[in-house]
């Protein structure tokens, strides 16, 4: 028997004699090359949308169960239409499930298959930390405003999808968590932002300022020279740069004025390029 994981390069070859494991061999997929010998190998499930047969039998009955609750409520309110469309879809699921284990977007009905309650928060990988962990949240101030409008844009979606019979209820519980639920996974946390938001300073007991990066390098010096004779100036710059055998980065504001400017310095002498979106490289 020949095993391919979709997670390896190479494939798993199992020789028996009788029922018993002979030999365990590793392939090159391409060749057909032995790489190897194993005493033992793990296989996981290709797709992690996997549970018991037992498991799977329950969740069939409860989804059974909530089709046909949903399936009359929408003939109730006359949306027809949106009934069988729930209905069809809904047994070709059932279906496929009982048949294969698997279904397209099978992740609708993991409350059902995880055996959760409605409403109850999903399982996320938070659930796999110790109390005690620590938290850092990199440029706090666009990342939680995302993790606080993740679960408002996946419910505004897959509301839609409920109503117009696409889906069961049941599929709104597969969603990011609430805002309220990610703080409460959180026992200790530390935002890094160059300019936090209002939700951090809020929650911090503590400002630690970093008045130089991370580099140790200081920040350049920002110098402003007026326009009049700004190119003679230019000059003098690249030249100096230039003895010191380093090299210039000259902003313009226009297409056209960068390749003007290359002009001009190649005839200064200066040896430059022009870089711009109309390049084709």
């Amino acid at each position: 028997m020949e095993i391919v994981p979709a997670y390896e390069e190479f494939a798993v070859r199992i020789q028996f004699f009788g029922d018993e494991i002979e030999r365990i061999l590793t392939l090159d997929t391409l060749t057909g090359e032995v790489l190897n010998e194993r005493s033992e190998f793990s296989v996981y499930p290709a797709k992690h949308f996997v549970t018991s047969r037992e498991k799977l039998d329950a969740a069939l009955i409860d989804i059974d169960a909530e089709m046909k609750e949903h399936v009359d409520w929408l003939r109730q309110q006359g949306k027809l239409l949106e009934a069988q469309r729930l209905e069809q879809r809904t047994r070709y699921d059932m279906e496929m499930l009982n048949e294969t284990g698997f279904c397209a977007g099978v992740e609708n009905y993991a409350r059902h298959l995880s055996r959760r309650e409605a409403g109850s928060p999903p399982w996320t990988l938070l659930d796999y930390f110790p109390d005690d962990f620590l938290m850092f949240v990199d440029e706090s101030h666009m990342t939680l405003p995302q993790v606080r409008g993740m679960y408002n844009g996946d419910i505004s979606r897959k509301t839609t999808l409920v109503e117009f019979g696409f889906r069961l209820p049941s599929a709104l519980d597969n969603r990011p968590l609430h805002f309220k639920e990610f703080e409460d996974h959180i026992n200790q946390v530390v935002y890094v932002s160059a300019t936090p938001g209002p939700l951090e300073l809020e929650r911090t007991s503590a400002i630690v300022e970093q008045v130089i990066r991370p580099t140790a390098l200081l920040d350049p010096t920002i110098e402003v020279k007026p326009t009049d004779g700004q190119i003679d100036d230019l000059l003098h710059e690249i030249r100096q740069r230039v003895e010191s055998q380093e090299r210039v980065l000259v902003t313009t504001l226009t297409k056209r004025m960068a390749e003007e400017l290359a002009d001009y310095l190649s005839e200064a002498g200066i040896r430059n390029h022009y870089l711009h979106s109309d390049i084709q490289t």
